[in-house]
């Protein structure tokens, strides 16, 4: 099954929207209500970065597509903008959670909660956009599904 793809412009205020696509392709896809929630962390989080840090600060428009597919053994979701190009496996790992919380530094957590939540994650660039593919194994899968090449 693949779903319509959903272009939307990159604003905090259409992520709603893109929440309630990865929803409904979770729903569709039979995953449960913790991967559901995983998943949209996920989404949620790059998302959100992609809006402040690549459009809001840098005083760029431009849209997000995110699109659905999934087989028998796996849901992916695939999350597309024109900022600027960042690969979020490349974010440090939070060293500081140990700390107490005012003395440890901003940043990074989210990145690490999202990547850590989905059974896979990869991230390129095609045709001057930023693609960060996000899968979740269906439940009828039995252990980890390899992350298909692009």
């Amino acid at each position: 099954m693949n779903l319509e793809p959903l272009t939307l412009p990159g604003e905090i205020a259409y992520l709603s929207q893109l929440m309630d696509y990865v929803t409904w392709a979770a729903a569709a896809a039979g995953l449960d209500e913790q991967a559901t929630y995983r998943l949209s962390l996920a989404v949620d989080e790059i998302a959100t970065n992609i809006v402040i840090h690549s459009y809001q600060e840098t005083g760029r428009t431009g849209d997000l597509t995110i699109r659905a597919e999934t087989d028998a053994d796996k849901l992916l979701i695939y999350l597309e903008d024109t900022g600027i190009p960042f690969d979020p496996r490349e974010e440090p790992f939070p060293d500081h959670l140990d700390l107490p919380l005012e003395e440890r530094r901003d940043g990074g957590l989210g990145i690490y909660l999202a990547l850590w939540g989905v059974d896979a994650f990869h991230y390129e660039q095609v045709d001057g956009k930023n693609r960060c593919v996000f899968m979740m194994n269906r439940p009828s899968t039995a252990g980890d599904a390899p992350f298909p090449e692009s």
